[in-house]
């Protein structure tokens, strides 16, 4: 009396004494029990729940805990290895490949460019933005430790206060001493607006792009990698099924008479767990697919995520390069009025802000028009007029005047305002 195992289900078998046995894999999916005895043979199935081992031997075969941990990671372990197999036959043109659907596959595609592109997107924005290696290095150590970094100064900020330590060397009074404290003040001004860009890009634009890199991608990654183990298995369990009809077929065709009844029933049960496990695995396959397909529709939301987010960082560009046009503008302006003012005998060293200066001689042109303010704009002297964001003011230009300066008139008051702040209207 022997003892054969399948799957789940237990077999006895009896055979006339003196007469051997062989067990035989089936293609590597069965066991076929072959034996050389000319006498009948009885197949038992014995249920494997509710029974007792009736044997000392047979009850130091019940699994453990031990076993049962060993046993699983053998399965694990045969899992990876014919899903190994699978593929490598497959790459070999040597297995059949299921298919995925073209709108599947449309998706994958798509979010693959998706991936692609943000992080390159992304690596060359941080480029743009910290052109320091080093430094980018420090912020993603911080950012990987969750850590706040420090303040950190900009190169515009480090040089305006050079400028500033330098003039209280060479005083402040003298004519190099105060076109170092204006030049100074001035870069000090533009650092700010950098950091202030730096810190509105990186929350606006940066920061959304790494969550979807690390969030939402880690997430259709492990999907896809599931999905690509659920196709393997499909394919598994087709060629199994493939294997045992075509062995059924084949015993069918040629019988053995001495060994028709095992071995046909043996080959049918085979046949009809190749048949279950398939539809299990198809069952599977088609459930992951759905979800894979669901996470996959999801990369519109994030390209239109993206967009908004590109919006943002060119207003927020476009701010910061007004800003420090503005602000070169300005200093253009006070260090001409120094030269100026150095250079004429009758007046001091200092700068001057005569009001004449803002309205050169000559009549007005004849091309006044309406201008709509677009920022606030706050008057450094009395030769120009102060601004409010939307009010319509008239402007016009006289002869000899500053291409980037106009003469604005507002009832009463008149100044000089400038044109970057301005929006001509027809």
């Amino acid at each position: 009396m022997l003892l054969l195992l399948r799957g789940e289900e237990k077999y006895t078998v009896s055979l006339n004494a003196g007469k051997g046995v062989d067990f035989r894999s089936l293609d590597g999916a069965d066991l076929l029990l072959q034996s050389a005895a000319t006498s009948s043979q009885l197949i038992q199935r014995i249920p494997s729940a509710g029974k007792r081992p009736s044997s000392p031997c047979a009850r130091l075969a019940q699994p453990t805990s031990m076993d049962f941990n060993v046993k699983k990671l053998a399965s694990d372990a045969g899992v990876f290895f014919t899903r190994a197999v699978q593929f490598t036959e497959e790459k070999l043109g040597q297995a059949e490949k299921t298919e995925l659907d073209p709108h599947l596959e449309n998706l994958i595609a798509r979010a693959d460019c998706t991936k692609n592109w943000t992080e390159k997107i992304l690596r060359q924005t941080e480029v743009l933005l910290q052109p320091n290696p080093s430094a980018r290095i420090e912020e993603f150590i911080y950012d990987k430790l969750e850590k706040k970094l420090p303040s950190r100064t900009t190169n515009a900020e480090l040089l305006g206060q050079y400028m500033l330590d330098a003039a209280n060397d060479f005083g402040s009074g003298t004519p190099y001493g105060s076109t170092l404290i204006t030049v100074g003040e001035y870069q000090k001004r533009l650092g700010t607006a950098e950091r202030e860009f730096l810190q509105t890009s990186a929350t606006t634009f940066l920061a959304p792009l790494r969550n979807f890199l690390e969030g939402d991608w880690r997430t259709i990654s492990k999907e896809r990698r599931i999905l690509e183990n659920r196709r393997l298995d499909l394919d598994i369990c087709k060629a199994r099924l493939k294997k045992a009809k075509q062995a059924e077929a084949k015993a069918a065709a040629a019988p053995d008479f001495q060994e028709t009844r095992p071995r046909n029933y043996v080959l049918s049960a085979s046949a009809s767990a190749a048949e279950h496990e398939l539809r299990v695995a198809q069952t599977e396959f088609d459930r992951q697919a759905e979800v894979t397909r669901l996470l996959l529709e999801g990369i519109s939301s994030t390209h239109l995520n993206h967009q908004r987010c590109l919006q943002d960082f060119a207003e927020a560009q476009a701010t910061y390069y007004a800003q420090c046009h503005h602000f070169m503008h300005e200093l253009q302006r006070e260090l001409n009025r120094c030269a100026n003012a150095v250079g004429t005998p009758q007046q001091s060293a200092a700068c001057p802000n005569p009001v004449s200066a803002a309205f050169p001689s000559g009549p007005p042109s004849p091309g006044t028009r309406k201008a709509k303010v677009l920022y606030d704009y706050d008057a450094h002297d009395s030769s120009e007029l102060s601004l409010l964001a939307d009010e319509l003011i008239t402007v016009y230009t006289v002869p000899g005047m500053d291409p980037d300066w106009l003469v604005g008139e507002r009832g009463n008051e008149k100044g000089k305002v400038p044109v970057t702040y301005l929006e001509l209207l027809s």
